[in-house]
């Protein structure tokens, strides 16, 4: 669907009567509204039902799920909002309604990170880790779907997942000259079809910048003074951009698996390869003690067995039994997805010792959950979104030497995942070197005077967003920061007494402790 055909169909959504089942709320406008937006900050919102704005298996059911009591609605948005009264798009709302209204304090927005990732799903999956604390008494707790992501419309759209499929087959681990240039057509390939299928005026609009504003909007119209928000991961960011831009106008913020907003891309690709060696390490580690190691008894030699294993898939992917072949690429992205937490080390280890049987069916599970791949075949778009989003917030990367620089580093930062090809004379970039549109941030620590205090939680061994990143994101906003000494991506909410503890405390009293705490599990 177009832009312009979207904002035609969701003028309703602004006022008007409501479709069956549909309940209207206009709780908003409230606290600050910028002159122009009135009709955004003040809009009536239609709840009804979850059904329609599933776009991946796991949607579908957790939304559809009586028990958790479940709403939905659209958030009307101006595309640009340098041009408030041009084109309008919709992004999707996920509410579950706080359970004891005569305390009700007000909504949680709530965001997963990526980015990419459905912040509506995030809330459907948290709604029973606050089903039994004052977080679900006192709140809404409501995830957002960023613009052009999941249910958002229009959705950011670049292959089809017929390509997406091809894509992932066709693994270019060539470091030659032609190598080089079949990867850089592919590239550009995948530009072009963004630009095409999304068009360059959305993907101007989609990153950070933008989505900062929308999150105002959504506030005010929830009928919120304040913003309460809880950010995981890239939903960080989110948070560190809204605090400078919209510093009286936060509450309360927790920010956990943090980015550190000031490091630029090469920086933090070297920072989280790092990382994800760190927890390979670990893995490699609790594997030598079991007698059904795939990687051996030696942890020394744990990075060696690996690419022992996965190496030979770069000329000879081998059969998943469902019709598809797995690849390198898609080895490699099954580990990194077992490596974002310890509860996954288990299956990443019979991947293994299946591919030392040439079978690659649960590594190909492991990949097709990290690519938003369904059972179906389809593909939701949060690859697509990453990238997009990654391009607008950043400058992108065309120095050679720096280029180069980047790739020996994160070789070096990540050994275990050193695909045996030498450094290239010349390197082809990444999608966002041929971008259809420029970035609309800059790397920066964020200055927010006048911030309440706001809470970072971050996990000492973390593969994705290292420790040191949430150390220089609370000194940065003046916050606390609670520190977990552990193995994972992001804590809060997730089983551990201690972080919920102080998370709940913080964001429905507003207590925090009177020094940095510290976590274990």
């Amino acid at each position: 669907m177009s832009v312009t055909a979207l904002a035609a169909g969701c003028t309703s959504v602004l006022g008007g009567e409501p479709a069956a089942g549909v309940t209207l709320e206009k709780p908003g406008p409230a606290g600050v509204v910028p002159a122009g937006l009135e009709r955004f900050y003040g809009q009536q919102l239609g709840w009804g039902s979850c059904e329609a704005y599933a776009t991946s298996d796991t949607d579908r059911k957790l939304y559809t799920d009586k028990s958790t009591r479940l709403d939905c609605a659209r958030l009307v948005v101006p595309l640009d909002y340098a041009k408030p009264e041009g084109k309008t798009i919709t992004l999707g709302l996920l509410r579950r309604k706080a359970t004891d209204a005569g305390r009700r304090i007000g909504s949680l927005l709530v965001n997963p990170g990526g980015p990419g990732a459905s912040g509506m799903e995030a809330a459907a999956s948290l709604a029973s880790a606050v089903a039994n604390n004052d977080l679900g008494k006192q709140f809404d707790l409501v995830g957002f779907d960023p613009r052009g992501i999941g249910a958002s419309e229009p959705a950011v759209r670049c292959l089809t997942d017929q390509e997406r499929d091809a894509q992932r087959i066709d693994d270019i681990e060539d470091s030659s000259p032609s190598g080089v240039a079949k990867d850089e057509e592919r590239l550009k390939d995948y530009a072009n079809k963004c630009a095409q299928r999304t068009s360059t005026e959305m993907l101007a609009n989609v990153g950070t910048r933008d989505v900062v504003k929308d999150l105002d909007v959504m506030r005010s119209a929830l009928g919120d003074k304040k913003l309460t928000y809880l950010g995981f991961s890239y939903g960080t960011f989110i948070g560190s951009v809204y605090a400078e831009q919209f510093p009286a106008n936060v509450r309360a913020m927790i920010l956990d698996g943090a980015v550190d907003p000031s490091q630029n891309s090469v920086d933090a690709s070297v920072a989280q390869a790092a990382g994800f060696q760190k927890a390979f390490d670990q893995f490699a580690a609790w594997c030598a003690k079991r007698q059904d190691c795939a990687l051996g008894s030696d942890p020394s030699k744990a990075v060696q067995a690996y690419r022992d294993l996965v190496l030979p898939l770069i000329k000879n992917p081998v059969d998943t039994g469902d019709g598809r072949k797995l690849s390198y690429g898609d080895a490699t992205t099954a580990t990194i997805q077992a490596l974002y937490t310890e509860d996954l080390w288990e299956t990443l280890n019979s991947g293994l010792v299946q591919l030392k049987r040439q079978i690659g069916l649960t590594l190909m599970t492991m990949a097709d959950l990290y690519d938003g791949r369904g059972q179906d075949g389809k593909y939701t778009n949060v690859q697509d979104a990453f990238t997009a989003i990654q391009c607008v917030d950043n400058p992108r990367q065309t120095d050679q030497a720096a280029l180069l620089e980047a790739t020996r580093r994160s070789t070096a930062a990540a050994p275990f995942l050193d695909n045996g090809q030498p450094v290239p004379s010349e390197a082809p970039g990444d999608a966002c070197t041929y971008w259809p549109v420029p970035n609309t941030s800059q790397p920066h620590l964020p200055k927010a005077d006048g911030l309440p205090r706001t809470l970072v939680v971050s996990t000492t061994n973390d593969p994705a967003t290292p420790y040191q990143a949430g150390v220089n994101l609370a000194k940065a906003l003046g916050g606390f920061l609670l520190t977990y000494q552990s193995t994972q991506h992001t804590a809060f909410l997730q089983g551990n007494d201690c972080i919920d503890q102080v998370g709940v405390q913080y964001l429905v009293g507003l207590q925090l402790p009177s020094a940095d705490p510290r976590c274990s599990p």
